[in-house]
């Protein structure tokens, strides 16, 4: 609606200044010349707005102009204190800040709009975490959001996934991420994009230089680079298990990444392998009746299928039969841990 994009103008003037026209023709998805007409608009109606040309020109307000008007819709005020990630303000100090800032907002409401945010605010609640996460730990994201926020160069200390030693790496910062409740610090290293878990950085420094971004990445788009690398990781061994059909949502929930498609349930359904065996006689093709569902997964290495071994005998790895072998070989340790009702101690030998 145009009286919407006349608001939504006047409330960027307000705060950015001069603002191109190209861009608000960008940010409101209409053409520059609509842009115009809708100044001419404003000025006609009694705002002091004026175009300058040229290449640092744009489209302000006369100094001191402000209006009181908000311009917030119900469902907008409703929106704004439907705050999701509650979580990720209290991570970067920011608990107070928010607080003090719905207040402001409430005030600044229409009364006929205040009861349905406050309301909003009471009736829903969205918590990032997931089922069954345990407790994360603490993480100190002070030099990180400093470094983010004064675009300075970053000197971290940091442990990778399955390591112990510390790698020093100096990165340029785009910014940082809360995806399900964990924190990531997307920055460059040697110019190419790279995610840093939060929690594995064991220390970090601001250093003197400037940060070195490329040209015209932002953000947003470097994340959803990087995030496509994570998730169309190519998996490299193709997993066929049976698992209790009481087991199938809890395994929907812990593998659900790992699983390429809804588990198969029936009365003697096949597999879809051809019935591959091991050689033993059990195979996709045994065992898969109304009591058990059929689940493909799909995994980078052949050592993760160890994952299947938190369902003891509820799950049966059917296929390939090196993931079999490699599923005999961990409950085999296990056993032998267990095997001595003496908690660390270990067989004595004899001299």
């Amino acid at each position: 609606m145009k009286a919407d994009r006349l608001l939504s103008i006047l409330l960027l003037l307000q705060t950015r200044g001069r603002v191109p026209a190209g861009e608000l023709a960008e940010r409101l998805e209409v053409s520059t010349r609509t842009v115009y007409r809708d100044i001419e608009s404003l000025s006609a109606s009694g705002v002091p707005v004026y175009a300058e040309r040229g290449r640092h020109g744009g489209i302000a307000l006369l100094p001191g102009f402000r209006t009181d008007v908000t311009g917030l819709t119900t469902d907008e005020a409703r929106a704004l204190f439907i705050l999701a990630a509650r979580g990720a303000h209290t991570a970067l100090g920011l608990d107070e800040a928010l607080g003090s800032a719905l207040r402001k907002v409430m005030a600044a409401l229409p009364a006929p709009h205040r009861p349905a945010a406050e309301l909003a605010g009471r009736r829903i609640l969205v918590d990032p975490d997931k089922w069954l996460s345990g407790p994360r730990p603490a993480v100190d994201l002070g030099e990180l959001h400093t470094a983010v926020f004064t675009d300075r160069r970053l000197r971290i200390r940091y442990r990778h996934s399955g390591e112990t030693r510390l790698r020093t790496y100096t990165v340029d910062p785009y910014g940082l991420v809360a995806k399900a409740g964990t924190w990531y610090l997307v920055a460059d290293r040697r110019g190419r994009p790279q995610l840093f878990r939060a929690d594995r950085v064991t220390s970090a420094a601001l250093t003197d230089a400037p940060v070195r971004r490329r040209a015209g990445a932002e953000l947003a788009g470097v994340w959803q680079q990087l995030r496509r690398q994570v998730e169309e990781r190519p998996a490299q061994v193709r997993v066929v298990a049976r698992i209790r059909r009481d087991r199938v949502d809890l395994a929907v929930r812990i593998l659900g990444p790992a699983l390429t498609g809804p588990p198969r349930t029936g009365d003697g359904g096949d597999s879809g392998n051809g019935g591959a065996t091991d050689g033993t006689g059990t195979g996709a093709e045994a065992g898969t009746g109304s009591d058990w569902a059929v689940i493909e997964l799909a995994y980078p290495v052949i050592g993760a299928v160890r994952q299947l071994l938190q369902f003891g005998d509820s799950l049966e790895v059917l296929d390939p039969p090196e993931a079999r072998r490699v599923m005999a070989e961990g409950a085999a340790a296990l056993t032998a841990v267990y095997a001595d009702d003496r908690p660390g101690h270990p067989e004595p030998t004899s001299g």
